[in-house]
């Protein structure tokens, strides 16, 4: 294992019919970092595409990752990129869309459950245990009684278009924090917004 690389994976499903979903944000964040890196996305065996390059000059390494498959099975390509960067759970992160904080706020957090969030579910499953930096991606709660899983794969309304930029940018500015400057001094950063 070693200390300078880093797994950042963004949660979501495949295709351009889920590209723009509430469920999908965590890719569109690592689509920012691929563009601030200047990487591009390409087929890995592991079952998804990934991005590689550096934090600025001599930085970290980043391996950039979106699973090709669904966002219930995103374990097994996240345990696979592991094994085949040598990356360990204290160097993984992972973005995805969060119910329980409020639209468009974004929380690191290290460990904790899965909340219901099927990807988190089977990633802990595959990957022996709950124990990764997670950017949580604000996307609140439904309306009236309109299922969870309806809202998560619906596309965030075209008035929120211009928040949801400046969203994902922050949670890009969140991976970036915790490789630079530590977990507890990301946390401090971002949550104090």
């Amino acid at each position: 294992m070693t200390d300078n690389i880093f797994l950042v994976v963004g949660l979501g499903n495949p295709g351009p019919g889920y590209a723009f979903n509430r469920h999908n944000i965590g890719q569109m964040a690592v689509d920012v970092l691929a563009k601030r890196i200047g990487a591009s996305w390409k087929s890995h065996k592991a079952g998804a595409v990934v991005a590689e390059g550096r934090l600025g000059f001599g930085g970290a390494k980043l391996i950039l990752a979106k699973s090709t498959g669904y966002m219930n099975t995103s374990g097994r390509p996240v345990s696979a990129l592991m094994k085949f960067y040598g990356v360990d759970l204290a160097h993984t992160i992972v973005l995805h869309d969060e119910l329980d904080i409020p639209s468009h706020d974004v929380r690191i957090k290290v460990g904790g459950g899965h909340a219901g969030h099927n990807g988190l579910r089977d990633i802990i499953a595959a990957c022996g245990g709950p124990d990764f930096n997670r950017i949580r991606i604000g996307i609140g709660r439904p309306p009236g009684q309109m299922p969870t899983a309806d809202f998560v794969l619906k596309d965030f309304p075209a008035g929120e278009r211009t928040e949801v930029a400046v969203t994902v940018e922050i949670a890009a500015d969140a991976v970036e924090a915790i490789i630079t400057d530590g977990v507890q001094a990301a946390q401090q950063k971002f949550h104090g917004k």
